[in-house]
C-alpha cells in the first residue's frame, strides 16, 4: 500500500506551487511583481490588508506597497485604517496637502506617536506626486476606546450652532469622562479607570449618551435645515462612537475581571465595520476602499483567544463579509522570524501596556508560518492566494492556524482570509513614542 503524504508535506508542496515571490518591500520600486494581487482582489469594493502584530516596520512598508498598487493599478481611492473616525477628518485634510509637512504632530498626536508617522508622510507625498490621490478615513472609536473628547468636542461645536439647548447633555458626558479618563491612552487603561466610578455615575454616563443620540435621530430634519446633511451625518456618527466607547469601558473591565459576556468586544468591531459602510455611503459612486487593521480585525469568522476563554469576538471582517459578500477581500500579513514586538499589560503605562521583544517558538504544524517555512520560503517575501488551499478527506482545511502577536490562533485560514503576504524579518517601529 502506498504511503500517504502527511498534511505537513501536502501544505508545503501546495505553498511551493501557489506562492509568488515578491522582489522588495520598498514602496517606491516597480509594482509588476504584485500583479497576482489583481485576480485575488477582483472587483471588490473593500480590500483589507492586515498585520500579524502591531508596530512592525516591515508590515508598514508592505502595506504602503500594496496600497500604492491598489491605487495606481486597480483604481482604489480611499485609504481607511484602525484610527479614530472623528480624529481622521483633520488628518485627511493634511494628507491632501493642507498645512506644512512638519505639522503632523499638531494635526494628529496619535498618528505621530503611535507608529503611523512614516505612513502618513508617505501618503502626503504620494498625493503630491502621484496621479492617483487617496483620501484618508478613520474607522475606530476615539483613541481605540480610551477617550470621549475627540468625538464629542466637535459635536459640542456643532450643537452650539444648531441646538444650543442640547449642549448640557454633552457637557454632562464630558464632565463625567474627565473624572476618570485623564491620563488614559487607550481602552486598556480606560476600562479599569471607568470601574473606579460610582454606579450612579456610570449609569448617568450611559443614559446621557443615549438621550443625546436619540435626540439627534429624532430632530434630524431640524438639524439638517440649520446646517447640512453631511455635517449632521458626521455629528451623529461621532455620538455613536461615544456610545460604543462607553459600552467598551464596561465590556473591557468585565473581560479583565473574568466576568465578560461572550463576544462582548464585538461592540468595537461593529463600529469599525459600520464606519466602512458609512464612508462608502458618503463617497462618490464607484469608490473603493483599502482598509488597514490587525489580522484579528479583518478576520472573516468568529474566534476565541486562549486568555479570554470561550467566544471572544465577532470581528469587523465577519461583519464586512455579511455586509458586502464577495465585495470584501482580506489579505493577512505574517512573518517567519523568531521574534516579534509584543504588548505586555502594564497599568502603570499611559497606554495600558509596554512594548518588548518576545521570542517565538517554532510555528505550529498546520499554521501559515509553518507551511511557508516547510516550503522553503522562510527567507523570502511571498504572496499566496489562500482561497483553494488543500483539505482532508472530510473537507476540513489543512491550513488551520496563524500567529497572533506572540501567540497562536487556531482558525480555518481559507475561511478567514483570501490571501497572505509574508515577510522574513521583523523590525520594531522606532517611531512609536510610548
Amino acid at each position: 500500500m502506498p504511503v500517504q503524504p502527511s498534511s505537513r508535506s501536502v501544505l508545503a508542496d501546495w505553498f511551493r506551487e501557489h506562492s509568488t515571490t515578491l522582489t522588495t518591500l520598498d514602496p517606491q520600486q516597480p509594482l509588476d511583481d504584485l500583479e497576482v494581487l489583481r485576480e485575488i482582489v477582483g472587483d471588490a469594493r473593500v480590500v483589507a490588508v492586515g498585520e500579524g502584530a502591531h508596530f512592525v516596520e516591515e508590515f508598514s512598508r508592505a502595506r504602503q506597497r500594496v496600497l500604492r498598487f491598489l491605487a495606481e493599478r486597480c483604481g482604489f481611492t480611499v485609504f481607511a485604517m484602525e484610527f479614530g473616525f472623528s480624529e481622521a477628518f483633520p488628518l485627511d485634510r493634511w494628507v491632501q496637502g493642507e498645512g506644512d509637512d512638519g505639522d503632523l504632530a499638531k494635526v494628529s498626536r496619535a498618528a505621530a506617536e503611535w507608529g503611523a508617522a512614516d505612513l502618513m508622510h508617505w501618503l502626503r507625498d504620494h498625493n503630491r506626486t502621484s496621479g492617483h490621490a487617496l483620501r484618508f478615513a478613520g474607522l475606530d472609536l476615539p483613541e481605540a476606546g480610551g477617550a470621549l473628547r475627540p468625538a464629542l468636542e466637535p459635536v459640542a461645536e456643532y450643537l452650539r450652532e444648531v441646538d444650543p439647548d442640547a449642549l448640557p447633555l454633552v457637557d454632562t458626558v464630558l464632565e463625567i469622562g474627565d473624572r476618570f479618563l485623564e491620563g488614559c491612552g487607550s481602552g486598556a487603561t480606560a476600562a479599569p479607570a471607568w470601574a473606579g466610578l460610582g454606579t450612579a455615575e456610570q449609569n448617568e454616563l450611559t443614559a446621557t449618551l443615549a438621550r443625546l443620540l436619540l435626540r439627534l435621530r429624532a430632530v434630524e430634519p431640524l438639524y439638517v435645515s440649520r446646517s447640512s446633511q453631511s455635517r449632521f451625518d458626521i455629528a451623529k456618527r461621532r455620538v455613536e462612537a461615544a456610545c460604543h466607547t462607553d459600552y467598551m469601558f464596561q465590556a473591557g473591565n468585565a473581560l479583565m475581571s473574568g466576568r465578560g459576556l461572550a463576544a462582548d468586544l464585538s461592540v468595537r468591531e461593529i463600529y469599525l465595520a459600520e464606519s466602512v459602510r458609512w464612508h462608502l455611503d458618503h463617497a462618490r459612486p464607484g469608490t473603493r476602499i483599502v482598509l488597514a487593521a490587525h489580522n484579528n480585525h479583518i478576520h472573516k469568522t468568529a474566534f476565541s483567544l486562549d486568555f479570554a476563554g470561550g467566544l471572544t469576538t465577532l470581528p469587523m471582517g465577519q461583519h464586512l463579509q455579511r455586509m458586502f459578500g464577495e465585495d470584501y477581500r482580506a489579505v493577512a500579513l505574517v512573518h517567519t522570524a523568531d521574534h516579534v514586538p509584543e504588548m505586555y499589560p502594564d497599568q502603570s503605562a499611559a497606554v495600558g501596556f509596554t512594548l518588548a521583544e518576545a521570542h517565538l517558538e517554532p510555528a505550529e504544524p498546520g499554521s501559515v508560518e509553518a507551511a511557508l517555512t516547510d516550503a522553503g520560503f522562510a527567507d523570502r517575501i511571498t504572496l499566496t492566494d489562500l482561497r483553494h488551499t488543500p483539505r482532508d478527506a472530510q473537507g476540513v482545511p489543512l491550513l488551520n492556524g496563524i500567529r497572533f502577536q506572540s501567540s497562536h490562533l487556531s482558525t480555518s485560514i481559507p475561511e478567514a482570509f483570501d490571501a497572505v503576504l509574508a515577510v522574513p524579518t521583523v523590525t520594531r517601529d522606532r517611531t512609536v513614542r510610548f
